[in-house]
């Protein structure tokens, strides 16, 4: 019957979902708790550039509010 292929289909969908929400995890736990940052245009690049500068530690995503900043 058509229900016998279900099983099947709900472990290679398992399997394919996994490592998507695995990568996000691993990004979220390497940048210090914020998601993953992605630069699509170059206002963006630039903007993650400042952020890196700022920070004083040299990473974008340890970034300093704005009444911390000299």
């Amino acid at each position: 019957m058509w229900f016998e292929i279900l099983p099947g289909v709900f472990i290679m969908s398992t399997f394919l979902v996994i490592p998507g929400v695995a990568t996000a995890y691993i990004h979220k736990l390497s940048n210090g708790g914020k998601e993953k940052r992605m630069c699509f245009f170059p206002y963006h690049w630039a903007m993650m550039e400042r952020d890196r500068r700022v920070s004083g530690v040299n990473l974008y995503y340890k970034s300093k509010g704005l009444e911390n900043i000299d």
